[in-house]
């Protein structure tokens, strides 16, 4: 789009030109020619200079977009695989400072929640031994499962 906006300029010059020099009726300095031709050449440069700038807007403003959609990424990626649940931040400048907050506020609530689970179900643990000195013993191997299947839960609490 920046080219197409940019390159209207010396076409429009070019064509008004060829338009006046192939015209007999008007009589143009004998030096016309090589005007055009350097102002042409100005306008292409101008073009050029024009477009690597906004070829870097481009690129620094795409930097500032997808960058931190990269790192919250990565960053969930190593959450889920096991890694530490820690805030994540954004470099200054960057866009998106709402979206991290938001992530690390909803990791606070999901620790909190994994902590309280976790201290309810060691109570439910310590009940279940209470209930087992007093089930009879038909009844114990399904004491012995329940307590099995919490000890895996609370192992997955502990690795996170």
């Amino acid at each position: 789009m920046a080219f197409l906006a940019t390159i209207i300029y010396p076409l429009s010059i070019l064509d008004f030109t060829n338009v006046l020099m192939s015209n007999d009726a008007i009589t143009l300095p004998p030096d016309f020619e090589d005007a055009r031709n350097t102002l042409l050449i100005t306008l292409v440069g101008v073009q050029f200079f024009i477009l690597a700038g906004v070829f870097l807007f481009c690129i620094f403003m795409s930097h500032k977009v997808a960058g931190p959609m990269y790192k919250l990424q990565n960053h969930l990626m190593q959450i889920k695989s096991g890694g530490e649940v820690k805030p994540v931040f954004f470099r200054d400048g960057d866009n998106f400072h709402e979206v991290a907050d938001e992530v690390n506020e909803t990791l606070e609530f999901f620790v909190n929640q994994r902590q309280e689970d976790f201290a309810y179900l060691d109570e439910v643990s310590a009940y279940i031994n209470n209930l087992a000195l007093v089930v009879p013993e038909d009844k114990k191997p399904v004491l012995n499962e329940i307590q099995s299947n919490l000890a895996k839960i609370q192992s997955r609490y502990q690795e996170l």
